[in-house]
């Protein structure tokens, strides 16, 4: 993980469960890492711990247990943290003040982190904002209201927001689950180019593994709290190894691919109270072997820069490597 922007080393996040029913085990020993001018992907179902992962890299939530790194060190400024990483939120309409007009939403971080020293420097830095948004002309948004913008315009205005105390890493939140179909990409192309243009480390996370793959430079995958599978995003989606992350891309619309009878179901997720013991995907998982029940897979490398943790991989992987060594006698 060297030369990381923002890192997450081990993270682990238990919540109290309701009515005293013990701990939720909503994040264990995650460890990921963003760098510059790089689009990075976290993927899986609702709830699996992904908005949670967000929140202790922004952090928002302390961890139980783990680190964060800026820069390969912990900063202890929470303002000094916040203006180096910024959080987009997954719902614009509750993201934004409803009586605050767009010109105070982008004005406000400017003026608290010291940007800004004249209130016609302060509309100049507005402009600029809006412009770098595609929100132009800049007039026609500066006074209005989130209630007289589209939802993809709210969502420029947010991102805008994080712009404005020039952060290094943007973690976007399921960015464009809650937009029209027909607006996603232009959101996702902004954040694309940004990431480019600007050398951010922007981590794109979200449920929808077929967007994932045409954004993101590598996607790792998450279930029930925890990473399971890790690559460059051609090579993941192309070459799959762990059953879940097949299940994933399977679960995906493909207008090229015949549905042939009934989908099969393969049960529910996982209660986070007491999750299952060894692989937490093996109560659902159609190849699962004996030692997915008893014992938690260790990381197994299947090619340059991706991994997964599950036993049918170690085992290929193992006879793979024997192979391998028999053959060049």
């Amino acid at each position: 993980m060297s030369g990381a922007v923002l890192e997450g080393r081990g993270l682990t996040k238990t919540f109290k469960a309701a009515r005293g029913r013990g701990l939720v085990h909503a994040v264990d020993d995650v460890s990921l890492a963003l760098r510059a001018g790089s689009v990075s992907a976290l993927v899986g179902e609702s709830g699996c711990g992904k908005s949670t992962v967000a929140r202790l890299l922004a952090q928002v939530y302390p961890p139980t247990s783990g680190e964060v790194l800026l820069h390969g060190r912990r900063v202890k400024g929470f303002r000094e943290y916040r203006r180096q990483v910024q959080l987009i939120f997954q719902d614009p309409f509750s993201s934004l003040n409803p009586f605050h007009r767009v010109r105070y939403h982008l004005a406000r971080p400017l003026r608290l982190h010291g940007h800004v020293r004249s209130a016609a420097e302060e509309r100049e830095k507005v402009a600029e904002l809006l412009e770098r948004v595609s929100l132009t002309p800049v007039d026609q948004f500066m006074d209005k209201l989130p209630h007289e913008l589209s939802g993809g315009q709210r969502q420029r205005v947010a991102i805008a927001r994080a712009l404005a105390v020039r952060p290094v890493a943007l973690i976007a939140d399921e960015p464009v689950s809650m937009l029209d179909v027909s607006i996603r990409l232009g959101v996702l192309r902004l954040l694309e180019r940004l990431a480019d243009e600007e050398g951010l480390a922007l981590l794109y996370i979200t449920h929808d593994i077929a967007s994932a793959r045409y954004f993101a430079e590598d996607i790792t995958v998450m279930y029930a709290g925890r990473l399971i599978e890790s690559g460059p995003a051609e090579t993941l989606t192309q070459d799959p190894r762990h059953p879940y992350t097949q299940l994933l891309l399977e679960s995906a619309p493909d207008p090229d691919r015949v549905a042939v009878g009934e989908p099969v179901r393969h049960g529910e997720p996982p209660s986070l109270i007491a999750p299952p013991d060894g692989c937490r995907f093996h109560p659902r998982c159609p190849v699962a072997l004996p030692e997915c029940a008893t014992t938690v897979p260790g990381r197994t490398v299947v090619g340059e820069g991706a991994w997964a943790h599950c036993w049918r991989v170690s085992g290929a992987a193992g006879e793979e490597a024997t192979t391998s060594r028999e053959g060049s006698r």
